[in-house]
């Protein structure tokens, strides 16, 4: 419907949740939280708010219950600061985000230390068999017989 506006909305709201976070909600079960994103529907209707925690599970748990205890005032907040008609309704969502980009990090490191295992072992490795492997014409003597047409030898036939 209208996405420019709806984008420039959840701009505004992310940051509206992060002041609020940061100075007015003073719940001890509010970890670490960093607001990374607010989605809106397209009826401006819905508001996704995305959210990181550092912390242990514990602590992002109680973030969770923190978050969800106050829902209310924030959105009556996002309603007086961005004096819309109709005030989206809000919901939290973990941002599963850094923690993928965490697992890929770890999977690249180890894939890493993989080539750097072949490579060792590699480095002083030889070729079973002939260095050439490649069957070749034999090199012809101004002497050497004419019943060699072809230019092989005859013991590797």
């Amino acid at each position: 419907m209208n996405q420019p506006r709806a984008r420039k909305l959840g701009d505004r709201i992310a940051e509206i949740v992060a002041e609020l976070l940061e100075r007015r909600i003073k719940d001890p079960r509010l970890g670490f939280v960093t607001v990374t994103e607010a989605r809106l529907t397209g009826d401006l209707r819905e508001a996704t708010v995305f959210y990181t925690v550092y912390g242990s599970d514990d602590e992002v748990a109680g973030t969770v219950a923190a978050l969800a205890s106050a829902t209310g005032l924030i959105r009556s907040e996002v309603g007086k600061q961005t004096g819309l008609k109709h005030t989206p309704s809000i919901s939290f969502t973990r941002d599963t985000v850094p923690d993928a980009a965490r697992s890929i990090e770890d999977l690249v490191a180890r894939a890493r230390a993989a080539d750097e295992q072949v490579a060792a072992v590699r480095q002083g490795a030889t070729p079973a068999g002939d260095a050439d492997p490649y069957r070749k014409p034999a090199e012809r003597d101004d002497d050497s017989a004419e019943g060699d047409e072809a230019g092989y030898d005859d013991d590797e036939s």
